[in-house]
Formats: C-alpha cells, sequence, structure tokens
C-alpha cells in the first residue's frame, strides 16, 4: 500500500513538473512574440524594377544560389534571411504607378549581401557576371568585398565583416 502511495505521490509530482514546464515555455513564447511599438520604419524589401523579369530572376537563382518565389511573370521574390530582395515588371509598375520607375538605371544604390567567403564566391561567379566593378579587396574599414553588376546594372556587393581580433 505504501509503495502505491509513493508511486501516485512520484507519478503527480511528475506531471506537475510537466505542466510548470508548459506553462513556462508557453510564457516565455509568448514574451518573446511580444509586439513593440516600432519607432522607426524597417526597411523589409527591396524592389528591382525591370524590363526582363525572367532574364534577371535567373540570373539572381544563380548568384544567390536559390529558387525564387514566383507570382507569375510580372514579380518574383528572393527570401534572403533579413529581407527580400523583389523582382518587379517594368510595364506592371508603370500600369500600378505610374511614372514612378525607370528600369535598370539605378547608379545611386547597393545591394549588399554577406557571404561566408568572397573569394570562394568570387571564383563561383565568374561564368555568371559580365561586368566586375572590384575584385575581391580589403576595405579600409576591415570587410573583404566584391562588386559586380547585374544584367540590368545594379551594383552588387558580396562582403565578409571584418574580423574582429
Amino acid at each position: 500500500m505504501r509503495g502505491e502511495i509513493k508511486m501516485n505521490v512520484l507519478k503527480s509530482l511528475i506531471c506537475l513538473i510537466v505542466v510548470c514546464a508548459v506553462a513556462l515555455v508557453g510564457c516565455l513564447h509568448l514574451d518573446a512574440n511580444k509586439s513593440q511599438p516600432e519607432t522607426n520604419p524597417i526597411l523589409i524589401n527591396t524592389c528591382l524594377i525591370t524590363t526582363n523579369v525572367s532574364g534577371l530572376v535567373n540570373f539572381y537563382e544563380k548568384v544567390l544560389g536559390t529558387k525564387a518565389l514566383r507570382t507569375g511573370d510580372q514579380y518574383a521574390e528572393f527570401r534572403t534571411g533579413v529581407g527580400v530582395l523583389a523582382i518587379f515588371s517594368a510595364d506592371a509598375q508603370e500600369k500600378y504607378i505610374p511614372g514612378s520607375a525607370d528600369a535598370a538605371s539605378n547608379r545611386s544604390a547597393i545591394l549588399q549581401f554577406k557571404v561566408t567567403n568572397v573569394d570562394q564566391e568570387y571564383a563561383r561567379l565568374q561564368p555568371l557576371v559580365r561586368i566586375w566593378v572590384k575584385k575581391p579587396t580589403t576595405q579600409p574599414w576591415g570587410t573583404r568585398s566584391v562588386y559586380f553588376r547585374d544584367p540590368d546594372g545594379n551594383l552588387v556587393d558580396f562582403y565578409t565583416p571584418a574580423k574582429v581580433d
């Protein structure tokens, strides 16, 4: 009889521990997902307007090593872990927001992608990239970068952060 009581007490204690653990995990999950007021805009997407969606998507699929998520023939996006690189048809852009964009005429923005090894990426991209702006170089601020242009002329930087001593 005493053995049964001890077993029941032990089972109850285990159940209590499990219930407390589940409750704690639930509370931590709710706290982690609490929506905090955002005081600043957060950049999530960068959209390239192009006259050749298919060509630019094919280029970035090879460069980024991932398939685009496509919505018809006029839009595709690449989820990069932090944000989204979107590619959108110039004709559709003109239809929805007339006069707002000129395809393939960007000369003031850089698409920057953090990579593990700049020199390996430079070698891998040799058959894909037509215009190299700057070969792999360690910048004065410590990052190692390679700069090139996509088929529409957008400047792309593959970089590795500076090593912290």
